[in-house]
């Protein structure tokens, strides 16, 4: 049973020296750390970190910012941990998975992270249908103008390939395919 610690710092002019003796007087046999971001997804720090705990570890962590971009990331990461049957303990706030009330804690934490994720996609599928029934659909606009629809419908009729018609209109063929497919089911939908 180890004592595992992460350290991070998001800027170049930080120094972990503070987070890294915090976590060797608080037992952590081994220190592992990223100077990066926490929105760098990279963290090679802690990728060997994770590969490191095993089964009846602790990670330790100076405050759970260190760990993760956001809470539902620290809930995250903190669950596969849990899953692997490794506990969690941060040095600064009351998130201990090894005690009863931390692991409440941490549980009630994890539920409004979860909360707050379906409450912001709730709010995403609202705002998305409320501008779809006000006729805009979102997303890049497209590079397919009627007057480029015509031709592409001109040049598929006389046999040109998808290459062919995007390199002639210098667009993607996606874009075509997609516009024409589009184009019809249109069409299609008004004659019925």
């Amino acid at each position: 049973m180890r004592v595992v610690g992460y350290a991070r710092v998001s800027m170049q002019d930080q120094n972990l020296d503070s987070q890294t003796d915090a976590l060797r007087a608080a037992g952590a046999e081994f220190i592992y750390s990223d100077e990066s971001t926490g929105k760098n997804a990279a963290r090679p720090g802690l990728a060997d970190c994770m590969t490191c705990l095993r089964r009846g570890d602790t990670l330790l962590v100076y405050s759970t910012d260190q760990l993760g971009r956001s809470m539902s990331d620290v809930v995250s990461i903190v669950s596969e941990l849990r899953t692997r049957g490794v506990e969690f303990k941060s040095l600064t706030e009351p998130f201990d998975t090894t005690a009863a009330g931390g692991e409440l804690f941490f549980d009630i934490c994890a539920a409004f992270a979860q909360m707050n994720g379906r409450i912001i996609s709730d709010r995403t599928r609202a705002g998305l249908a409320s501008a779809r029934d006000r006729g805009r659909l979102g997303g890049r606009p497209t590079v397919m103008t009627p007057e480029r629809i015509e031709v592409a419908r001109r040049m598929r009729a006389e046999k040109a390939t998808w290459a062919a018609i995007a390199q002639a209109l210098q667009v993607g063929m996606s874009s075509v395919r997609r516009a024409l497919a589009d184009a019809d089911e249109h069409e299609l939908k008004e004659t019925v």
